[in-house]
């Protein structure tokens, strides 16, 4: 708004009160920049603590029998059984991310006693609320680079984007491959969504346990299969004043056969994940999980402040990708759902 404008003085009188009178701060800032993700909360929700050494996550993974059942009769003989080899590892190597924070010496001098919000806080809740913006994207964007975090279109593939996971190659041992659809460019519907989430549960014998799709493909699947079916019930001397009494209007989650369908700003638009938190986590090194290194002099390159730094090591790591499914195939026009525009 203009200076002048409610009930400030204009002209002269304004630029009195101005040189005499503090401006009435909100001491809270609001951050205007960043977005929540249901995935990564999850992942983070399960996540694991991994350490150091060559290949930080092994997970010795069985893909095929390691007996052979034999019908017996009266004499109860059966045949020498052989010494089968079924296990394998599964080997990821974690990735690092560093959030540099800088403090120069004469901020804490200009700020101290006069600071409505001290900026080495707010760079603090920046550092954590960029690193999780960056990973939360990353799950859905990053494959092939092996610097940075593996995500999801690697981990719940059948080979089409990525052939090796975790040292295994998805040719030679099928077992290692998640179940992907393509969605032919249809809307979402609950009917459709259920079949690949039993289709998922059929081929790796799991229930998924959740799915996300983009706000937009949500927002389609509410208004093709949901919206026209909300009803309100208000019982006999209830109203809309309590909130046990206010009715609910659309969704956080949509549940379909029991399986929640979540809305991530980051999720692709018209591809569907779907997967089995049992068995799909975050692993943190135990000694750099959004640590902060501590401040050091910058004295030694001739400058009067501080430098510090948040290190992440880590690694999405899926153990079972058979409980896993993807609906859509990333990349390729017309095989994803279509989706609402927002």
């Amino acid at each position: 708004m203009p200076f002048s404008s409610g009930i400030m003085p204009t002209g002269a009188s304004f630029t009195e009160y101005s040189a005499i009178t503090r401006r009435a701060f909100v001491p809270t800032m609001y951050v205007q920049i960043y977005n929540a993700s249901p995935t990564f909360a999850a992942l983070m929700q399960h996540a694991k603590v991994a350490s150091g050494g060559i290949s930080s996550v092994t997970v010795p993974v069985q893909g095929q029998a390691l007996t052979v059942p034999q019908w017996v009769g009266f004499d109860g003989s059966f045949s020498q059984p052989a010494n089968i080899q079924g296990i394998q590892p599964a080997e990821f190597n974690l990735k690092g991310m560093v959030t540099p924070i800088p403090f120069y010496g004469f901020e804490g001098a200009v700020q101290a006693d006069h600071a409505i919000i001290p900026r080495i806080e707010a760079v603090f809740n920046d550092a954590t609320n960029s690193t999780v913006d960056v990973l939360s994207n990353a799950l859905f964007v990053n494959v092939s680079n092996a610097q940075q975090l593996i995500g999801l279109n690697a981990a719940f593939d059948d080979g089409t984007n990525a052939a090796t996971y975790g040292n295994i190659s998805r040719s030679t041992s099928t077992f290692w491959q998640a179940k992907v659809y393509n969605a032919g460019g249809v809307a979402p519907t609950r009917s459709l969504i259920l079949q690949y989430l039993v289709g998922v549960n059929k081929y790796g014998s799991e229930m998924p346990t959740m799915a996300v799709l983009g706000l937009g493909t949500w927002l389609k699947l509410v208004q093709q299969d949901y919206q026209g079916l909300e009803s309100y019930q208000i019982l006999p001397g209830t109203g809309f004043d309590t909130d046990a009494d206010r009715p609910r209007s659309l969704f956080r989650a949509l549940d379909i056969g029991g399986v929640p369908i979540y809305a991530d700003p980051y999720c692709p638009e018209g591809i569907m994940y779907i997967w089995h938190s049992s068995y799909t986590a975050l692993y943190f090194h135990s000694m750099a999980n959004f640590s902060f290194t501590g401040f050091e002099s910058l004295l030694p390159v001739y400058q009067i402040g501080y430098i510090g730094g948040v290190v992440t090591l880590l690694e999405l790591v899926c153990a079972k990708p058979r409980t896993t499914g993807r609906v859509g195939t990333v990349g390729s026009v017309g095989t994803q759902f279509t989706f609402a525009t927002i």
